[in-house]
């Protein structure tokens, strides 16, 4: 499991550590995409792979699979950790999240999300106040 929010320098290569706590989990093969909210989503292969197969097309897959298919798996990279436990983030990767020379590092439960430490704050905040109104409106229906 993923938790916390870690801030890293990225060096002059684009590469990237990610905590050491993570390593163990994230296993010898990453792969890295395009998040919803300009981020970089990173998956242990066996999450990308059940991610795969709940997107596999059917024999006609719709536009709307074909669409999402195009978005996650055409923006996608596959990596491994160096031996001091750093990625290189993928220069078009680092350009969409608009990463620099510092990242944020956050652990979602089965996967990792990158930010741009002024996206990831607006985004924090902004998910901060939906939060208790997601919880008030479950206690609600209870």
């Amino acid at each position: 499991m993923f938790l916390g929010e870690y801030e890293y320098k990225v060096d002059s290569k684009g590469r990237l550590p990610l905590p050491p706590k993570f390593r163990p989990e994230l296993g010898a093969e990453l792969m890295l995409t395009k998040g919803a909210e300009k981020c970089i989503v990173v998956y242990p292969a066996a999450e990308w792979h059940k991610l795969a197969d709940t997107l596999a097309p059917r024999a006609v897959p719709s536009s709307k699979i074909r669409k999402l298919n195009r978005s996650i798996f055409g923006t996608a990279f596959s990596l491994s950790l160096d031996g001091q436990g750093r990625i290189a983030l993928p220069s078009l990767l680092r350009n969409y999240a608009e990463i620099g020379d510092t990242a944020i590092v956050v652990g979602l439960n089965n996967y990792i999300e990158v930010w741009n430490p002024s996206l990831w704050n607006s985004e924090k905040a902004a998910t901060e106040e939906q939060v208790w109104q997601i919880i008030e409106s479950l206690e609600a229906q209870q």
